[in-house]
């Protein structure tokens, strides 16, 4: 489902900021006027005409983010998170749209429980196929078998061919449970050294390359989430060179960490899929640098703090990042010079909604002003307290503010 943060409809000017848009082709030192909402005006200096000025010097204005995997809790643990929490933490984030995966309790699979959310909004498990049209017709951006991995491979081809019917793809989890099962973290000499039982990667990449070629055997497009692995990276650009109508995301987690850091036994380090090896990590950049993966998902996963307070094998899988995100990356990836400023910003906003079939935000006259202002000179420190989450395992450390 879509959760979309409408812009504030204030009547300002955004003054002597960076304004990049790669969308656009805008890479400018120029003005921005806002009118109700709406972008009136881009130039070197536009007509005040008694707004507000918002003084950006040294700033970067962009388009605001889209995290197309996000999870709500709601409904069923809003202890963890509800709407409220987890669109505070998006915007703080400097998102605008978020997708909400449905794994929830109950599972939204049908056009009662998706009603009941949008209604919520507007106010403030893997062995049968959904009624994908009526959910389509209420609201329901993509369908996701996140959480429960499908396992059956008919199952899969009929959920490829009747998502042809809505006109929304497929967003799936490629995860094969009878190799995953037990894991609790990579499979290799960190996971042999610590004693953990290991998620080998080919239990992910096994299942997207049966995905793959369903996909292209059916002619449907499809969406692959949170990969991991580089044998992943390696089969998604086969199957594109191919002609398979395939996009994929890769989080802020398994761009900037591997399972070096799960010797910390921190159990806000545990995820699934899990922390991989830094040749995975490499793969992981390259594809997104490269286009091959054109999305940025925070996978933003909250757990009650006495749930992720326990010992690493007994934690839940799961970490928070809508707040990070871009922090994190900036850090770890634009400041080395791994990844230019301009990709991280369409991987994180035009990419997404590109993937979904949305519309991207972007900065040009007559578009909502969709709009984050990131400051790329300043330090902070992550801290829990700060968070709007009601997850308390964002714990990364990270620099950067958004």
């Amino acid at each position: 489902m879509l959760f979309a943060r409408e812009a504030p409809k204030d009547d300002l000017v955004i003054r002597g900021a960076r304004v990049v848009d790669p969308g656009q082709g805008l890479d400018a030192m120029v003005d921005v006027r806002v009118d109700g909402g709406t972008i009136a005006q881009i130039a070197s200096d536009v007509d005040v005409n008694g707004h507000r000025v918002v003084d950006a010097l040294g700033l970067v204005l962009a388009p605001a983010f889209v995290d197309p995997h996000v999870h709500l809790r709601t409904p069923g643990r809003e202890d963890e998170e509800d709407i409220a929490s987890g669109t505070r933490a998006a915007a703080a984030g400097g998102f605008c749209a978020i997708l909400a995966m449905p794994n929830t309790d109950p599972v939204v699979d049908s056009t009662a429980v998706l009603g009941a959310l949008v209604e919520a909004a507007r106010a403030q498990a893997g062995s049968e196929l959904t009624e994908m049209a009526e959910l389509a017709d209420a609201g329901a951006a993509a369908f996701s078998d996140d959480g429960v991995p499908v396992a059956s491979a008919g199952l899969m081809r009929r959920a490829l061919q009747y998502s042809g019917v809505t006109g929304r793809r497929l967003a799936l989890h490629c995860e094969e449970p009878s190799l995953s099962r037990g894991g609790q973290m990579h499979e290799g000499p960190v996971s042999a050294e610590l004693g953990f039982a290991g998620y080998p990667s080919v239990a992910e990449s096994l299942m997207v390359e049966r995905d793959l070629s369903l996909a292209a055997y059916e002619g449907r497009p499809l969406h692959l989430l949170h990969l991991s692995a580089h044998e992943s990276v390696e089969a998604l650009a086969a199957a594109q060179a191919r002609g398979v109508e395939a996009t994929a995301e890769v989080t802020p987690h398994h761009l900037c960490l591997t399972d070096e850091a799960v010797r910390s036994l921190d159990p806000n380090l545990k995820m699934n899929p899990p922390l991989r090896a830094e040749a995975d990590r490499a793969a992981l950049v390259d594809g997104l640098r490269n286009g091959n993966i054109c999305a940025i998902a925070s996978d933003h996963a909250p757990h009650a703090r006495h749930e992720k307070e326990v010992p690493f094998e007994a934690a839940p899988f799961g970490v928070t990042g809508l707040e990070t995100a871009f922090s994190a990356l900036y850090t770890h990836l634009v400041e080395p010079g791994l990844l230019p400023l301009e990709t991280l910003l369409d991987r994180m906003s035009a990419g997404p909604a590109r993937a979904y079939g949305l519309g991207p935000p972007r900065i040009a006259v007559g578009a909502p002003a969709n709009l984050v202002l990131v400051d790329p000179n300043a330090s902070w420190r992550v801290k829990e307290e700060s968070f709007r989450t009601r997850g308390s395992s964002a714990r990364r450390s990270a620099r950067r503010s958004a």
